[in-house]
């Protein structure tokens, strides 16, 4: 295998690591969005639950059932 033929081979490979590097970081972006978003949501929702409970009690004002 001569020296011209060797170097075009590995070009060729690193145009192809290069592509497979970049799509790879395309779905790691998109990834971070999703996760950011769903940490949000998250946070949202901690917090309705944090104003509901201390709108409606904890419940303890309840009986326990009769047959305790």
């Amino acid at each position: 295998m001569s020296l011209e033929t060797r170097i075009a081979d590995l070009e060729s490979r690193l145009a192809f690591q290069d592509d497979t590097i970049q799509a790879l970081n395309d779905v790691l972006v998109e990834q971070q969005r999703v996760v950011d978003r769903l940490q949000l949501q998250l946070a949202a929702l901690a917090k309705r639950q944090e104003e509901l409970l201390s709108q409606y009690g904890p419940g303890d004002d309840e009986a326990p059932p009769p047959h305790y």
